[in-house]
């Protein structure tokens, strides 16, 4: 958590916790196919490959910005792109009066798990736009990926630690 964060979201120990949603909205999209039209002749069975990544920042006291960027790529099976759809899907939280772990698990998970659905949606309206088959992205275990990313900077933490000194 960043100082920035602590001190926009000034919560005391009697404070409860409060969260709402303010607003949801694409912040980007993109739709690439460079191998049309010659992807719409033949079969071909798709690849696909799924990229997440999210990340806040400080838009006033105790609101912040959270973008979800969802990109969706699909290959042939010889590598060849045929597709490419990106979505940033943001929305503006405001979030007080949680502790450190609450509130990091809040930007982390559960705001991810709210834009999702918006962005699944975005990206399978371009698919369709495109003329290519519908894409219904699988649901996203956003609290498996929150803490499989603690358990990484955990022990990126303890691997930079100096070494004990020796006497």
């Amino acid at each position: 958590m960043s100082e920035q964060d602590g001190q926009a979201r000034q919560a005391g120990p009697e404070a409860q916790a409060e969260f709402s949603l303010q607003r949801i909205y694409i912040k980007d999209v993109s739709f690439e196919s460079p191998r049309s039209p010659e992807a719409f002749v033949g079969q071909w069975k798709p690849m696909v490959n799924l990229d997440l990544n999210s990340h806040h920042k400080v838009v006033g006291t105790d609101l912040f910005e959270v973008v979800l960027s969802v990109t969706v790529t699909v290959k042939k099976e010889d590598g060849e792109v045929v597709y490419l759809s990106e979505v940033q899907q943001a929305g503006i939280f405001m979030i007080r009066g949680m502790n450190d772990e609450g509130f990091a698990q809040t930007l982390g998970s559960f705001c991810p798990s709210v834009l999702f659905p918006y962005a699944r949606e975005a990206i399978d309206g371009l698919v369709i736009k495109g003329s290519f088959p519908p894409l219904m992205l699988a649901p996203v275990n956003f609290d498996a990926i929150f803490a499989h990313s603690r358990q990484q900077q955990a022990g990126a933490e303890n691997s930079s630690a100096p070494p004990p000194l020796v006497n």
